[in-house]
């Protein structure tokens, strides 16, 4: 029973978040909504819907698409739950969780904790030329060089995102992706 409660959960969180990318345009979180970190984490899971990556991204045509978490965990087991058995275009998603970022390769979603905010430069150095991207609820983390920051401004979580670090990155979003979000870049607000 557990894993059917499961599942209904994560039907119901994803359709909310494909709700948000097919024009509503933002999300209500309300008490008997999902939480923020469930409605994130079923962001990243979509990420990987609308997001194409070069085919060096990846180990080989089987690898896997590897959503990692660096520092500290906001999601728990909702991350795991979104992801368990799904694969997008014939290739599972796995999850990962680093302490370092010396520990990240082959990783294709990057969740930038708030834990590592004193290290955000330096982390997204360290990804620096290579397919990832990068998402975080950190302030003004798009700004900042990430790709996609989640915004939550009046109960409401929004995109932000950077399509110049999206292009630094090999990375293709799609219009579905776009559509809803705050397009910035480097010294916007």
């Amino acid at each position: 029973m557990g894993v059917l409660k499961a599942r209904a959960r994560r039907a119901r969180i994803t359709a909310v978040v494909l709700l948000f990318l097919c024009g509503a345009g933002t999300l209500e979180v309300a008490y008997a909504a999902p939480t923020a970190a469930e409605v994130e984490a079923v962001f990243l899971f979509n990420f990987s819907e609308f997001v194409d990556w070069p085919p060096q991204a990846f180990s080989d045509p089987g690898a896997p698409i590897v959503i990692g978490v660096l520092g500290s965990d906001p999601f728990g087991a909702a991350l795991d739950d979104v992801v368990r058995g799904e694969k997008v275009n014939g290739r599972a998603l796995v999850v990962r969780r680093f302490d370092h970022m010396e520990d990240l390769a082959g990783c294709q979603i990057l969740f930038i904790s708030r834990s590592e905010r004193a290290k955000l430069q330096p982390i997204l150095q360290a990804v620096k030329g290579r397919s990832v991207l990068t998402v975080s609820d950190l302030d003004n983390f798009a700004v900042e060089g990430g790709v996609i920051g989640f915004v939550m401004a009046e109960n409401k979580i929004r995109l932000r995102i950077n399509l110049q670090a999206a292009k630094a990155a090999g990375l293709t979003l799609s219009s579905k992706l776009l559509r809803p979000a705050q397009i910035v870049g480097p010294g916007e607000d």
